[in-house]
């Protein structure tokens, strides 16, 4: 068996929890290969609404085993909070041993060098997301595995704290209080070590005895750290390429590849957006879509289709097919813009260069459409919408396999 992956094309926050949630229904395992608790996928299930941001999208399927693979930066106190939400997880969520610990020191570094930045802030959610991925590579960090011993993993963070006093005291950072933080990672153990095991082994086996299983990414391609818009991106590999090292698959592991994207774009933070629509019906785009941020509240910038960094993401991950996202929030705007090309010192150009800021986007304008919301076939779909949507698949050259007319689960076109 091969195991299908979805992952966001855009800059993040495209609907991968909905497509998650709705195709998990028909997986056996459904695994998180990568980030933190900065990311939120929300899913909304007859009329429910049900944040996740560290549990795999698959827990509302209550068949599917869900798995924190050791690519994730894992907040210990955050996953506690969102395990609450949800019954009888033993024996249905499983975290890597391998994953690194995500602490709270970790979120006071991260807001404390973007204070330090000014306005040249990155915009991150200051969760400590950068730090936990900085300490892994410096080999420095600690694993979720060393949960299983609470005193020993004690004595290494203090350690590390000793270490790097210098560097602390200039950022403003205070050291732990020793038995604070024995008893906060004691709570820890108390809760998470029945969780924990080798999940790489899980989904080898898994894999072998021919169970479907489903990879989700968080964030999206446009973040990525070496392909997306660097600096302005987040600390992980965000591709399909990412979700097998996050968890211990190899790519001839990898089935279908699923590309999430919105009938327009959104981003968070600061970074290039060439398709930004800083206008009235940028506005309206947040409004009817509800663009805030499900981990930090903050509003999303919003913009049109950029149909030139969806067909860059979409060889970058090899996708088979786009899942088109939130098609209902375009419902009632007279023309709907693409941008099919960029202008790049006075050359129109059809890729993505590697600064993203010296470009102007290059529109096509399409007619727009009444109501599509809730429509669950093609044909159901406005005349126009329909156009929009094979407009898209001839630009970005890969299939519309997907459509999403709501936020509910059941109002989802399978092309």
């Amino acid at each position: 068996m091969k195991a299908d992956v979805i992952v966001g094309i855009q800059w993040g926050d495209e609907g991968k929890g909905k497509i998650v949630d709705k195709l998990a229904q028909e997986y056996d395992l459904v695994c998180r290969s990568q980030g933190g608790h900065n990311a939120g996928h929300t899913i909304w299930v007859d009329g429910v609404r049900y944040a996740l941001h560290l549990v795999p999208s698959g827990v509302l399927n209550p068949r599917a085993v869900n798995i924190i693979g050791n690519g994730v930066v894992l907040s210990p106190e955050s996953l506690i909070k969102e395990m609450a939400q949800f019954e009888a997880l033993e024996g249905r969520l499983f975290i890597s041993d391998k994953a690194h610990l995500n602490l709270s020191y970790h979120a006071l570094i991260d807001q404390a060098r973007e204070r330090l930045k000014g306005d040249k802030a990155i915009g991150t959610t200051g969760k400590g997301i950068g730090p936990a991925y900085s300490d892994k590579i410096n080999r420095i960090g600690q694993r979720v595995g060393a949960l299983r011993d609470p005193r020993k993993l004690c004595d290494a963070i203090m350690d590390y704290f000793e270490q790097n006093r210098t560097i602390f005291e200039v950022i403003g950072v205070a050291s732990p209080e020793r038995a604070a933080l024995l008893e906060e990672l004691e709570g820890f153990s108390a809760k998470l070590a029945p969780f924990i095991a080798d999940t790489t082994q899980m989904l080898w086996k898994a894999l072998d005895e021919g169970k479907r299983v489903l990879l989700e990414g968080a964030q999206g391609t446009m973040l990525d750290i070496d392909h997306g818009t660097f600096p302005y991106v987040t600390s992980s590999t965000t591709v399909t390429a990412g979700a097998c090292s996050g968890l211990g698959l190899n790519p001839k592991d990898v089935g279908k590849v699923t590309g999430i994207v919105k009938a327009y774009c959104t981003r968070v933070g600061n970074g290039p957006f060439p398709s930004e629509d800083l206008g009235e019906e940028g506005a309206r785009m947040r409004s009817q879509g509800h663009e805030f941020g499900t981990t930090t509240g903050r509003p999303r910038r919003c913009g049109w289709f950029d149909a030139v960094a969806c067909r860059y993401a979409s060889r970058l991950n090899g996708c088979d097919e786009l899942a088109l996202m939130k098609l209902d929030v375009l419902d009632g705007f007279e023309q709907i813009k693409v941008c099919v090309a960029y202008e790049l010192n006075g050359e129109r150009i059809d890729y993505v260069p590697s600064d993203l800021e010296a470009v102007t986007p290059i529109y096509e304008t399409f007619k727009g459409w009444g109501v599509s919301k809730g429509a669950r076939s093609f044909d159901a779909l406005p005349k126009e919408a329909q156009e929009y949507i094979r407009a898209i698949e001839a630009i970005t050259q890969t299939k519309v396999g997907i459509i999403s007319t709501s936020p509910d689960r059941n109002d989802t076109i399978i092309m």
